[in-house]
């Protein structure tokens, strides 16, 4: 805990100096936002529902476990997918657990080698994604038998102080599907994982996709 108000400490301080900013957004961004919107992802890849990974249309009767079947990897992996950008995804592994194989297999070799670049942050991650890059945020549960959780950060103008206090602002699927929301939010499920910066991030050029 020392350490992340260390961290915080030090982003103040870069932010009273003006080396850090967060609001401004490149054509390259307003782009992919759009690209994000057209996902569609407040009415697919909903929780409680089979879903096609791909395209997060329902399929067969829904499940009658009790379990939640939330669908926050197969999202992301579906939009990096259309972009041409690899993320661990089916059939390498399948949709079970995989937003807790994701995280490891970004910080892998793998996912380096994929174009994966480890982001120093939340304001480093609104940063890029406000320049184009896309971005996903990244939480593994330490129980091997609960679900993690992943998301894309979308673009946004928001202030670097509502950043500190709140996150980047994000698109995701999960217990509660967002087309736009602040990490924090998104993430409240997973007690702990925000405020104890448990959050990874992850980014990938656009302009150089990889199969």
């Amino acid at each position: 805990m020392r350490k992340l108000y260390q961290a915080l400490g030090l982003i103040a301080l870069l932010l009273h100096t003006g080396l850090l900013g967060s609001a401004e957004m490149a054509p390259e961004a307003q782009r992919l936002a759009k690209d994000l919107d057209g996902m569609n992802v407040d009415r697919l890849w909903l929780s409680r529902h089979r879903v096609h990974w791909k395209t997060g249309e329902p399929y067969g009767p829904a499940p009658t476990d009790g379990k939640s079947h939330t669908h926050c990897s197969a999202f992301v992996a579906a939009f990096c997918y259309r972009h041409g950008l690899y993320i661990l995804r089916p059939p390498e592994h399948s949709t079970t657990f995989l937003a807790n194989a994701q995280y490891d297999w970004l910080q892998s070799d793998a996912g380096q080698k994929a174009g994966w670049q480890p982001v120093l942050g939340p304001m480093e991650a609104q940063r890029l994604a406000n320049q184009g890059m896309v971005v996903v945020a990244a939480f593994k549960e330490s129980d091997p038998k609960k679900h993690g959780h992943i998301a894309i950060v979308r673009p946004s103008t928001k202030s670097d102080s509502a950043i500190l206090a709140e996150g980047p602002q994000i698109i995701q699927a999960g217990m509660d599907n967002y087309q736009s929301a602040s990490l924090q939010e998104g993430f409240k499920h997973h007690r702990g994982a925000w405020p104890t910066g448990q959050i990874r991030f992850f980014s990938h050029d656009l302009k150089s996709n990889k199969p």
